[in-house]
């Protein structure tokens, strides 16, 4: 057997490729959408990629599975649940497919959404115990899928609170102690709030550690696993609908172009928005106005699709090199409307040095002393939930990161307003994100929340 798992950090995302080796039939489960790494591994290792599972309609990217039809052949399975624009196979509960001696099994576990499943591998087919099981978003590595998403419309967050328990507790803590767990997704994915960074465990592992696994009463787990989930990002339903439609595949020859400055200029001129994916301190140092900043070295796609319309044109302003990067990253969420990037954005800046800006930024004492005065700034924490309960800033207003596009209205725009995050990444984003709405006096406070408790810790 051939069982190879993909990663990717900015997403937390994994997809798997397995094989039976002898064989060379193979299948792909979860796939991301720029597919050449799984091709390119097929035919290395002389495999025939003949089906793609999905787990379910995922909400945090867009899939691979028309991609991987498109260049394979392969059919594509769903749970039974699904419905979908394309033609695909509803793959039902104890469903056996033969890769060889190899074999997957189907098992249903709705609860993240209703058409959720796991994939049981078997080594061999006369295997007693799995050698392991993928199982989506239903379980992962100290955590659970959440069930409160907005990627299952017509069924509520109880109901599927209550399959997800049945998922879990009954279907999932049923299986041997020995059998690995593989999950859809890692720490750092907003489908749950207690991830791990470890990338696979086991059944019994996770019946000692996970807090959903322990025996409770259905009660005890929905009030759990509901409590405390971070800001659904705003692109999660955009990208739950796209993954059911039979929507334009992913083309990176097509990718897009460098713009000349004119170009660049007139596509502002007609309503196109520029993130400037630089680091905070390069874009604090001069940058378009109106610019969004949202820098590449983190969670880049998912804070875009946070703050930024799914079908808004988008410029790009990015590091030497890394323009088509970005593109692929934001066509792994769907985003789809690039138009184009600067090339060389440093000798395009001095051309439009009369549209260029500087941002302000914050330490922790310029914050204590600011708040000390006759009229002191307005704070905002754009942390989620969670981590406020850890401590916030006295007096301070709190709208998560990605409920800040909608909630624009309940920042007062009648006195100078300072963002502050954990550590700096989100601040920038939020206060880049009021001045690109008219805000003129915004800053953001370097360190974050871990610098204003280091100054008062050390008061």
């Amino acid at each position: 057997m051939l069982f190879t798992q993909y990663y990717l950090d900015c997403l937390s995302q994994a997809s798997y490729l397995i094989a039976d080796e002898s064989t060379g039939r193979a299948v792909l489960v979860d796939p991301r959408r720029d597919i050449d790494e799984y091709l390119t591994d097929a035919q290395a290792h002389g495999l025939t990629i003949e089906g793609v599972i999905n787990t379910h309609f995922h909400a945090d990217f867009l899939a691979g599975h028309l991609e991987v039809a498109a260049a394979t052949g392969a059919w594509i399975g769903y749970g039974q649940r699904a419905e979908t624009e394309y033609p695909s196979r509803k793959l039902t509960d104890g469903e056996r497919i033969s890769l060889g001696d190899v074999i997957l099994e189907i098992m249903e576990t709705p609860g993240h959404t209703p058409e959720s499943i796991s994939v049981l591998v078997y080594e061999h087919a006369d295997d007693p115990v799995p050698h392991g099981v993928m199982t989506g978003d239903a379980l992962f590595i100290g955590d659970v899928g959440r069930p409160d998403l907005l990627a299952s419309f017509g069924v509520t967050a109880d109901e599927l609170g209550a399959m997800l328990y049945d998922s879990v507790q009954r279907k999932l803590m049923g299986l041997p102690d020995e059998v690995r767990v593989f999950p859809a997704h890692g720490a750092g994915s907003a489908c749950g709030k207690n991830l791990s960074t470890e990338r696979q465990s086991t059944i019994g592992e996770q019946r000692r550690t996970n807090y959903a696994c322990a025996p409770m009463s259905q009660e005890q787990f929905l009030a759990l696993v509901t409590g405390g989930q971070p800001a659904a990002p705003g692109y999660f339903a955009f990208d739950a609908v796209l993954n059911r439609k039979a929507r334009q595949l992913f083309d990176s020859t097509a990718a897009a172009r460098p713009l000349t400055n004119g170009e660049f200029a007139q596509a502002r001129a007609e309503g196109a928005v520029v993130l400037d994916v630089r680091d905070p301190q390069e874009f604090t140092a001069g940058h378009l106005t109106g610019a969004i900043n949202i820098p590449a070295d983190g969670r880049f796609a998912e804070t875009a699709g946070s703050v930024v319309a799914p079908d808004r044109k988008v410029l790009v302003v990015a590091p030497q090199d890394r323009e088509e990067e970005i593109v692929v990253r934001l066509a792994r969420i769907g985003f789809d409307h690039v138009v184009g990037y600067l090339r060389e954005p440093e000798g395009a800046f001095l051309e439009m040095a009369a549209d260029m800006g500087r941002a302000s930024r914050l330490t922790a004492t310029e914050l204590h002393d600011a708040l000390a005065t006759a009229e002191p700034p307005v704070v905002l924490d754009v942390r989620n939930a969670g981590e406020r309960e850890q401590g916030a800033v006295q007096g301070s207003l709190h709208i998560p990161l990605a409920e800040l596009t909608r909630r624009l209205d309940e920042v007062p725009a009648d006195r100078p307003v300072v963002v502050h995050c954990a550590g700096g990444y989100r601040s920038s984003v939020a206060a880049s994100l009021l001045r690109n709405a008219g805000r003129a006096d915004v800053s953001d406070l370097l360190g974050g929340y871990g610098a204003w408790q280091t100054i008062h810790a050390a008061v």
